[in-house]
């Protein structure tokens, strides 16, 4: 097996760390446990013998992920090293070579250069931006065959934002019924939308459905390494298996913290906090797209803390994050780490005065280059 170099996380190693505005996040800033925890929370903690604990995840914690999706208990939860070793396992156990994958682009594209590596017959259908990246339905029912194995989704959307309406939901559920395909859906940004209520899961709406989540993007925890799958108890006991070969557990801490993160009450109050947040600095890029309107257009998300911008400049879009990067210690992901040029990844997620000082950056270089 030759794996592929998986870019958007290679480029974001390599960088974001050394530069003074990293504008790649797609998720939230990030918590403190002070933030969090009571101080008798946090001194709890420090009784915590630090052995494995249970595999599988801690079964309160797993009752407290079970409760986010109607009808699951705590035997369809498998909590994993972050949602990245949830789409792992799931491309691992039930993918193989010779399969076909029916893949939405643009998407992380970790499922794609995975699945592609195993030899998986991976058939993308997409988004389109004038749809208001909504997908193209004909486009996906022209795809889907009787050989067709899965059909993954990411919902709400990596890098645009989207998500998807009800009645795509529902013609989705009922192409993979006729084909007795699976539907994985990547649920990482449920919980950051942007307006109304937190969208449904694809969870229930079908007896082969799997979703992944976790802390590192809606709730601003990717310090706790903490994700979950979520599917038939069948399944989830296999992918348990395969995890024996993986990373075996999750870190203990990390379990214990997430159960009390995910209590009605702090859960509400951490997602309230990220939603404001996202709220009131979403409000500042659109002025600043509009700013720059000659040569950037953007759909406004509807959800998480990125936003997908369409440019008209005459330069490659890695080569602009490039010079970003090196000029102006701006950093930036370009389109195409998501195989789509003269578009670039915006994270908002952060303080807002950060993110202004990198707009004001991106600014300076805009005067030198136009």
């Amino acid at each position: 097996m030759k794996i592929e170099v998986f870019e958007l996380e290679r480029i974001q190693s390599l960088y974001e760390n050394v530069v003074e505005y990293n504008l790649t996040e797609s998720g939230l800033h990030p918590f403190t446990l002070r933030e969090l925890l009571s101080e008798e929370e946090i001194n709890s903690l420090l009784d915590v013998r630090l052995g494995y604990g249970q595999t599988n995840g801690a079964p309160d914690l797993r009752d407290a992920i079970s409760k986010l999706y109607i009808g699951a208990g705590r035997d369809n939860i498998l909590v994993t090293n972050g949602s990245a070793e949830a789409n792992f396992i799931n491309i691992w156990s039930n993918l193989e070579s010779g399969d076909e994958l029916v893949l939405m682009l643009p998407n992380y594209m970790q499922i794609w250069g995975l699945a592609r590596s195993m030899g998986v017959n991976v058939k993308p259908f997409h988004l389109k931006e004038e749809l208001n990246w909504a997908p193209d339905m004909d486009e996906l029912r022209s795809l889907i065959t009787s050989d067709t194995k899965m059909i993954s989704l990411c919902n709400p959307n990596n890098p645009t934002g989207a998500t998807l309406n009800p009645d795509n939901m529902e013609e989705i559920v009922s192409l993979a019924k006729k084909s007795d395909a699976w539907i994985y859906c990547d649920e990482i940004y449920r919980g950051a939308e942007l307006e109304g209520d937190e969208i449904p899961s694809f969870y229930g709406m079908y007896d082969k459905v799997i979703v992944d989540g976790g802390l590192s993007k809606a709730y601003g925890l990717p310090g706790l390494r903490m994700g979950w799958m979520t599917g038939p108890e069948d399944m989830i006991e296999k992918a348990w298996s395969y995890n024996d070969y993986l990373t075996i557990s999750t870190g203990i801490l990390s379990q214990a913290i997430t159960s009390k993160i995910l209590q009605p009450e702090m859960r509400g109050r951490i997602l309230e906090r990220n939603r404001g947040m996202l709220k009131e600095n979403i409000k500042a890029v659109m002025e600043w797209v509009e700013t720059h309107r000659d040569n950037f257009s953007m759909i406004p998300p509807k959800a998480g803390g990125m936003a997908f911008i369409k440019y008209n400049m005459d330069i490659n879009s890695r080569e602009l994050a490039d010079r970003l990067r090196t000029e102006k210690s701006v950093f930036i992901m370009d389109g195409d780490c998501f195989g789509m040029d003269h578009y670039f990844r915006l994270g908002f997620g952060a303080e807002k005065e950060y993110l202004l000082a990198g707009l004001t950056r991106i600014d300076e270089f805009l005067k030198e280059i136009v």
